[in-house]
């Protein structure tokens, strides 16, 4: 019957049919308002086990839905599907700019996120220590922060992350698997993050401006660096001499 496309199972209340009687069963608890699966930290109910597992999921962190293009991960696999169908998640397609800086992004949503590193809007505070947060991921790992629970752990290392798609992009860097190419030159990187400051090379953007002597560069750790300049901090020491530098690659060019 699945296969055949045939629906005998008809709903008595509303004529709904279903190819499945467990289908049928499912959707007729949306007239008796029966929840039988229950959640145990907070005895939220379900109509379905499918809707229960999806809920858990939002306890545990867990997305096991991962994009083979990029390597977000999704709770849900319509959630993955979605993602994958979006032309802009990978063609690099940037349609939504910023008013106030003029950066771009792929969805209204993650320009409403950036927005509010403008405005100063934190929406998203914490009920046991009042942090508040921009946006909602940021949240999230905040929460995590309080439990202590770090459930992922890499095979390889044992290094433990908080979320299955922290652990997924740090397992790159063993397998060597880098998914982000430049479009310009073929360059290829771990994480779109290396690939957006790669970027900049072309561009010539560069947002983070310091604020002593106005000079600019393409990433914040490039700030960080420069700063100490004017600071006089010399934070890599050589543990052979003593001697300290400025940066981890004089350090390693001393060594």
């Amino acid at each position: 019957m699945i296969h055949n496309g045939l629906k005998a199972h008809e709903c008595k209340q509303c004529g709904k049919a279903f190819t499945q009687f467990d289908t049928l069963h499912t959707h007729e608890r949306t007239h008796t308002g029966e929840k039988p699966y229950g959640f145990k930290q907070h005895v939220k109910i379900f109509f379905s086990s499918s809707n229960l597992q999806v809920h858990n999921g939002a306890h545990t962190g867990e997305k096991p839905y991962g994009c083979k293009q990029c390597g977000k991960a999704f709770t849900q696999a319509s959630h993955l599907v979605r993602h994958e169908r979006h032309e802009r998640n990978h063609n690099g397609s940037k349609p939504c700019r910023c008013e106030k800086c003029g950066k771009a992004f792929a969805h209204p949503c993650l320009l409403v996120a950036h927005e509010r590193t403008h405005t100063g809007e934190k929406p998203y505070g914490c009920k046991l220590c009042g942090k508040a947060f921009s946006s909602s991921s940021d949240f999230k790992k905040h929460e995590q922060s309080h439990t202590g629970e770090i459930p992922y752990e890499c095979k390889q290392c044992r290094k433990t992350f908080i979320s299955s798609s922290k652990l997924c992009t740090h397992e790159r860097t063993h397998t060597g698997y880098k998914p982000c190419g430049c479009g310009k030159c073929g360059r290829v990187f771990t994480y779109p993050s290396f690939l957006k400051i790669h970027e900049r090379t072309h561009t010539g953007e560069k947002p983070y401006r310091c604020k002593q002597c106005s000079k600019a560069f393409i990433s914040s750790n490039k700030l960080h660096s420069h700063e100490r300049s004017h600071t006089g901090e010399k934070p890599y020491g050589c543990e052979l001499c003593g001697k300290a530098f400025l940066t981890s690659s004089n350090l390693k060019k001393h060594e």
